[in-house]
């Protein structure tokens, strides 16, 4: 970490992660978090895959969603999802190790916009997600 903004927002998001048991469940690992950024790992387990033997969308977008809501609230400023959407563009498999990192593309007084792509561990693009969040004022920790 470089600096005390960057060790703060990594404490708020060790504080999210303790209590989203969601992305516990997901196996999400953090890999790193700076201010405005956040990089996530997960392996892919036979319980998300679909009927069609490839992981569900629903898994994909969820763990974007997560690096999404890590890189945005991370400054403290409880911020929730105002417009999402993901495009999918290659197959994911059990075992399939991903790595989203979501980089801060604007960061408003009320609002703020991110871009997430997500990999698998061949460092194919298998998926981009873009989302834009409003910022409440209110504090996490």
């Amino acid at each position: 970490m470089n600096n005390e903004k960057d060790k703060h927002a990594n404490n708020v998001v060790n504080h999210m992660m303790h209590h989203d048991l969601f992305s516990q469940w997901l196996g999400i690992e953090v890999v790193e978090i700076k201010e405005g950024y956040s990089k996530i790992k997960m392996t892919i387990r036979p319980e998300m895959i679909n009927g069609l033997g490839i992981i569900h969308g629903g898994v994909t977008f969820s763990f974007a969603d997560s690096a999404f809501a890590f890189a945005c609230n991370n400054r403290n400023n409880l911020s929730v999802a105002l417009d999402t959407s993901i495009n999918f563009l290659k197959p994911v498999h059990v075992n399939d190790v991903l790595i989203a990192e979501a980089t801060e593309i604007h960061n408003g007084k009320s609002t703020g916009l991110y871009h997430i792509h997500i990999k698998n561990q061949h460092d194919h693009n298998v998926a981009v997600f873009k989302g834009t969040c409003y910022r409440t004022g209110k504090t996490l920790i």
